[in-house]
């Protein structure tokens, strides 16, 4: 199986080091900048031209917005704009502009409705003090020396803080680095490799096994085959405490004022990457726990089935927010999008108006309301007597059962077809470049007949 993986390592450059890192991400910011004030004059022209009544054919050429053609007019006057470009790789200013160059396509898909999701403003330029610091290189000496440091473009030879021996055997197997990424991130430097690589084939440890896994906010997942649920850890409630003390110290002290120009002070700066080391180890213990668990999903079970959460209206409630943003429902189902293809499975996501919690597991009967206070399910009809959720997960399991005709948990339906989801690429990585993969859906009919209950989507 041709994948594409992303290996990220925590850097240890030094000071001169720091300072060139520094350096190439203001080149990034520049170009972006310098692309953006030119889109931004060209439609300014063309709009006061129209204003004037100068017809369409007769108006200032419009200004190419694909990478190729910003850096096209870039070459053409970077002596001018920063003639101290020579001093940073010529990737630097290259990400910029690719940058900008997909920000202002997504801009003009979701004006036009080809986009899908919130509508996407037009790009604005970036600040020294909000902006991302990331540079990407494509290409250029990007290569590992040895098992504990790595080598780029113009920055040389850097040591890592962790090694990267893993990483090593795979290009010594005949993988290859298509590109690297360093950021700032989590207070430290760090980079990204990008992958082309071979996974062998792997089969789960219960191929013929399916699991209906529930989520929900007292109990982070609730299993269908009596596995014991995974408690939701809640780490970032029991950080509280230390995240307020910490921001209350952090008040206290001189910081940036960008009205007056004045520059924080030392004491600021030592308790604002205090507060955000709690911060990051927050979301590096909820990053694990995530990994954990949907690995050993994964590994084990043949047919992962889940529902489709709407957690961007989810968050709406005021009182659940930051409960339901601290379970990472979304990152569970991204892992395990990629990670079931990973390991010979698949995952089938339950359409979104599935009625999971109020349908009654033994019989089939569907209550019109079930309030969300009532955590134990009790049907009128058979007397079934469960935990909600519990209840829940058996549901989600069933659907795998009752998608094709006849009983038990075949995989052909009537026509000889096979409605496994087929084996592609895989969908993402444990580092932290997310991708996509094909997922199965499950769309639920308005008045379904034994024959034809349910039918699975392919979508991607």
């Amino acid at each position: 199986m041709r994948v594409v993986q992303a290996y990220r390592f925590a850097l240890d450059p030094t000071a001169r080091q720091v300072a060139v890192l520094a350096s190439h991400c203001g080149a990034v910011r520049v170009a972006f900048n310098w692309g953006l004030a030119r889109v931004k004059a060209n439609l300014a022209q063309r709009e006061a031209e129209r204003s004037y009544g100068v017809p369409d054919d007769r108006l200032t050429p419009a200004l190419s917005w694909s990478m190729y053609g910003l850096r096209k007019r870039w070459n053409q006057v970077k002596d001018e704009v920063a003639p101290w470009w020579a001093g940073n790789s010529k990737e630097a200013y290259a990400c910029g502009l690719a940058r900008l160059a997909d920000a202002l396509s997504n801009w003009r898909d979701s004006q036009q409705g080809k986009r899908k999701g919130p509508k996407v403003g037009f790009p604005r330029f970036k600040t020294k003090r909000r902006a991302a610091r990331s540079v990407r290189f494509t290409t250029g000496v990007i290569r590992l020396d040895g098992h504990s440091h790595v080598v780029l473009p113009v920055l040389g030879r850097i040591k890592t803080h962790e090694p990267v021996g893993k990483l090593a055997r795979l290009l010594a197997e005949g993988a290859r680095i298509a590109s690297a990424t360093v950021r700032w991130v989590e207070g430290r430097w760090h980079v990204s490799f990008t992958v082309h690589t071979e996974r062998t084939p792997a089969t789960p440890a219960r191929p013929d096994a399916v699991i209906g896994v529930d989520l929900g906010i007292k109990t982070l997942a609730v299993f269908s085959d009596g596995r014991p649920p995974v408690a939701n850890p809640r780490h970032l409630n029991n950080a509280m405490h230390k995240l307020r003390r910490l921001s209350r110290a952090l008040s206290r002290k001189h910081g940036p004022d960008r009205r007056t120009g004045q520059r924080p002070s030392q004491r600021w700066q030592r308790a604002n990457a205090a507060r955000n080391r709690a911060e990051h180890r927050v979301a590096a213990l909820r990053r694990d726990g995530i990994h954990q668990l949907t690995t050993s999903l994964a590994r084990t079970y043949g047919t992962v089935v889940v529902e489709d959460l709407h957690v961007a209206g989810m968050i709406r409630n005021r009182r659940l927010a930051q409960a339901i943003s601290d379970a990472g429902f979304g990152e569970i189902r991204r892992q395990l999008t990629y990670k079931t293809t990973w390991h010979g499975g698949r995952l089938i996501v339950a359409d979104r108006w599935f009625p999971s919690s109020k349908t009654c597991s033994s019989c089939g009967a569907v209550k019109a309301k079930l309030p969300l206070r009532v955590r134990t399910y009790v049907c009128e009809g058979c007397g079934l007597s469960m935990d909600r959720d519990e209840n829940a997960a058996l549901n989600l399991a069933s659907l795998v059962e009752r998608t094709v005709a006849g009983s038990g948990p075949e995989t052909l339906n009537g026509r000889g077809a096979d409605l496994k989801t087929p084996p592609g690429g895989a969908g993402g990585c444990e580092a932290s470049t997310p991708h996509r993969a094909s997922v199965a859906r499950i769309r639920r009919g308005p008045s379904p007949t034994p024959g034809e209950s349910l039918r699975i989507l392919e979508t991607q």
